[in-house]
């Protein structure tokens, strides 16, 4: 199997993906939900991450000022690795501004130009989601990407009005750009479609 062909159908399930939730890429959304403060997002953040984590507060300054304020995040961990073709697999929990809480978990494959394996906390900022279960979905995204030991990483996947936004603190080596989609789930799979 050819890199071309390997990212041609990469390409054609992200929006095969896109499309069965009726919407492309950076589709965004009007409607108004109930919103968490800045302050309150970077207290987590902190806490979770640990005050050892340098850069926290630029990108958490980027984030909002490009997205605005989440009505959710998810505070967890998740790991992958790449040789061209990369998975990653993650779990957390869910925690919305409406007082909902719930174990979730993520996966999805990578294709590009990337190497390397990392191991990260991950806490992901939510954007413009109706209710818990339109969380359930693919969300395509490119990610642009250098891990370093003790590094922090931002992209942002959309699908369907929603914005995910996830941070990445970890350890391990991992560099390049790639394509690929994060497919947030209720149950563990260790399947990456």
């Amino acid at each position: 199997m050819t890199l071309r062909y390997c990212l041609c159908l990469l390409v054609g399930l992200t929006l095969a993906g896109c499309a069965s939730q009726g919407t492309t890429p950076g589709t965004e959304a009007s409607t108004t939900y109930e919103t968490y403060e800045q302050g309150t997002i970077a207290r987590e953040a902190e806490a979770f991450f640990g005050k050892g984590a340098e850069g926290l507060a630029d990108v958490l300054n980027k984030i909002f000022s490009e997205k605005g304020r989440p009505n959710g995040y998810i505070k967890g961990e998740e790991g992958g690795g790449a040789i061209g073709v990369g998975l990653r697999y993650g779990n957390g929990t869910l925690h919305l501004k409406n007082g909902t809480t719930r174990k979730v978990y993520w996966r999805g494959p990578t294709l590009g130009i990337d190497l390397g394996g990392n191991a990260a906390k991950a806490f992901v900022l939510i954007y413009d989601l109706p209710d818990e279960a339109s969380l359930y979905q693919r969300f395509p995204g490119v990610e642009g990407s250098v891990y370093f030991v003790g590094g922090v990483g931002v992209n942002y996947n959309r699908s369907g009005g929603i914005t995910l936004a996830p941070i990445r603190f970890g350890v391990g080596w991992r560099q390049g750009i790639n394509l690929g989609y994060i497919h947030v789930s209720d149950k563990r799979s260790w399947i990456p479609f």
